[in-house]
């Protein structure tokens, strides 16, 4: 298969968690992955797995989300070569400490601001095309927190993304792409152990199994 007549599948915050998961059940289903992260070593062992597994090499683009120029760039460099995306995977999350609302740290408020709710507003806007050229669909997980007791930081921009992104489903109902907003099972992740520190994680569903489901709910 030619590069011209894979899938791809372009996939933000893929060098660990469900970001990862997603990159690798991808590649062992022979989709060509753009795994985008900020390391590169983290990426290179992804594309290790992909390949024990059967699956062709990934183009691995060691970048930050939050550079928009950066973004741009690839999103260029992918309408150049590939002419449009079939999935956009969206994973990169910046996960502030808990705290209490009146003392969340101000950098981290910014910076939840601007990986959650910013730069998946850059990304919409620049994968867009990509994803309507293709026919194409969009998965951005969500993870409620909203209103819990010293998730404010963390809970107030995801929710932000997810009306950014609820409206952008509405928006897309009839001219595309397909947007899916799935609720993982709760798993192992980095993100999920700088939240609950000494949780036992015997009862976390694995990110491949949750990868697999939301895969399978998306006719993939």
């Amino acid at each position: 298969m030619n590069a011209e007549a894979q899938n791809i599948a372009l996939v933000t915050g893929a060098s660990r968690g469900l970001g990862a998961a997603m990159a690798e059940r991808l590649g062992a289903r022979g989709w060509h992955v753009i795994a985008v992260a900020r390391t590169t070593g983290a990426l290179e062992e992804l594309d290790d797995r992909i390949r024990a597994e059967g699956g062709p090499a990934a183009t691995l683009a060691p970048m930050d989300i939050n550079e928009p120029q950066a973004m741009m760039q690839l999103a260029g460099a992918i309408a150049q070569r590939w002419g449009g995306l079939d999935l956009w995977v969206h994973c990169a999350i910046h996960p502030a400490p808990l705290s209490p609302a009146g003392h969340v740290d101000g950098k981290d408020w910014a910076k939840s601001i601007q990986t959650n709710a910013t730069a998946t507003q850059n990304l919409i806007g620049l994968t867009e095309p990509l994803l309507q050229a293709h026919g194409g669909t969009a998965i951005i997980p969500d993870d409620p927190r909203g209103g819990q007791k010293f998730f404010g930081a963390y809970g107030a921009s995801k929710a932000a993304q997810m009306a950014l992104v609820q409206s952008w489903r509405a928006e897309a109902e009839r001219i595309g792409p397909r947007v899916l907003t799935p609720v993982p099972a709760p798993m192992p992740t980095a993100t999920r152990n700088r939240f609950f520190p000494g949780e036992d994680r015997a009862g976390l569903s694995p990110c491949r199994t949750e990868a697999e489901k939301i895969l399978a709910a998306a006719g993939i």
